[in-house]
Parts: C-alpha cells; structure tokens; sequence
C-alpha cells in the first residue's frame, strides 16, 4: 500500500523529469539555426564640383581640324579650396602665369577643400574636356605632385587605358601586383611612367614612389623608371617641371601603335 510520502515523492520525481526535459526543449531550440539570409541595396550618388584652370596653345583654333594633346595636372593639398588661383602656385600652370608658351591644352583642377581626388568626378572633368576641345585622344598625359602624385597613380593605374604617360610626383599608392588582378595589367605593362622623389623629404616618403615603380617592374613594364632627387625634400616638382627634357618627354608619349593604331577620336 502505498503512503502519502511515496506519492509526493513521486510527483516531485515526475515534475522534476518534465522540468528538465522542458530545459533541454529551450537549449535545443536555442541551438538551431536562428539567422536568415537577407539583401540589402545601398546606391551612392557622387556628386564633385571642380574649378579648373584651362590653358589652350597660342595657336590653338576650334574647327581647324588640328588636334593636340592634352595634360590633366594634379595640384597637392596645400592648393585645395574654392581659389582656383591657387592651383598656379605649382607646376605646369605656374608656368604658364609666369608667360611660359606650352605646346599642349593644360587642365588644372582644384580640389574642393578638406577632399582627395576622386577618380571618377577625374574621369567625367576629362571626357568633357576632351568632348568640348580639339583633344588627341592618343596624347591625354597624367601628372601631379604630393596629393596629385597619389591622384596621379590612383587615377592613372586604375585607367591606364585613358593615358599614354604617367608622371607622378611625391606620390604613392596601393602596390601595383595587388591593386592588379584584370585586363589592366596589359596596358599598364605598356604604360609610360617616370616618377619623381626627393630622397630627403619628410613628407612622403621615398619608399611610396620605389614601391610603385617596382610594382609596375615586376608587372614587366619597362618604361616605368623612378628619378631621385639627392639631397632634395618634399618639393620635387620645381625641378622637374623646370626640366626642358621632363617637357619634351611628356610631349612626345603616345598610345597610338601601343596595341595597334588607335585612331584619335
């Protein structure tokens, strides 16, 4: 016969029993799969207002069928703002306020204040340059200095088919044999480029500008060569756009012929 005892015993057994297989129901349920897979879609619209300074040739004339190249200049950092006048404090368009004659159509844009060079406001600045002017498409040539010369290898490796030469002054960038890993490798094989560095400059260092010339090295591009400044700091562009023979070099890159003939559009 059974007592009272046994049969509470029994009932705290039994809620005991139902207690923890209620446990393990909960941990099992937490263990299995609570994550579902979903997509999200983020669209970015940029939007880039650059000033420019535009130099055409003293004998330059629309609609006399002659075409001519063309030099995108980069300015560095301490010429951002809304002061176009600023970007003729260096370089190519120093020249020309100094009344130096150019033989090509130079565009110097200013970068807005507090940014970096944006590719692709880059890219559209340039198409409608080259839609508005009379522009040797074979003959578009690249450079910049400090801030430009990071413009210049970022724009220019990332659309090396819109350049027959790079000049990159100061500058630096991601190392070409990882930045690469498509069709650009076949033009940047073929690509012009002489870099410029002061070997004592504080700023930049000399390594940026080796790493990126020795990247294009190993890509097998043998016109990529990198010109060293002994004793000279951050500010290498004077003497290399002071240079008659950087001049004529620029003057002379084409891409015509560089996969066939590309006819200038």
């Amino acid at each position: 016969m059974r007592g009272p005892g046994r049969s509470i015993a029994s009932l705290a057994a039994a809620l005991a029993m139902a207690a923890s297989a209620s446990t393990m129901k909960r941990a099992s349920a937490a263990d299995a799969p609570r994550q579902s897979t979903e997509s999200f879609t983020f669209t970015q619209t940029v939007s880039a207002t650059y000033s420019y300074l535009k130099y055409l040739p003293k004998d330059y004339a629309a609609g006399s069928g002659q075409k001519w190249p063309l030099v995108l200049f980069l300015h560095g950092a301490g010429e951002r703002g809304t002061d176009p006048s600023r970007v003729a404090f260096h370089g190519p368009p120093k020249l020309v306020a100094k009344g130096k004659d150019l033989p090509f159509v130079l565009v110097s844009p200013q970068c807005p204040p507090n940014q970096r060079w944006n590719d692709a406001a880059l890219l559209a600045l340039l198409d409608h340059v080259v839609a508005s002017h009379a522009i040797d498409t074979n003959r578009v040539c690249l450079t910049g200095l400090s801030m430009g010369g990071y413009g210049t290898w970022s724009l220019g490796t990332r659309n090396p088919e819109r350049f027959a030469a790079l000049a990159p002054i100061c500058g630096g960038g991601r190392v070409i044999d990882v930045l690469l890993a498509d069709d650009r490798a076949r033009e940047l094989k073929a690509m012009p480029v002489w870099a410029f560095h002061g070997d004592a400059d504080n700023i930049v260092p000399l390594s940026e500008s080796r790493a990126m010339v020795e990247g294009l090295q190993r890509l097998g591009n043998k016109g990529a060569n990198l010109t060293v400044y002994p004793g000279v700091g951050h500010d290498s562009w004077t003497k290399t756009y002071d240079d008659p023979e950087f001049m004529k070099w620029l003057l002379a890159q084409t891409r015509e012929g560089r996969f066939g003939t590309r006819k200038a559009k």
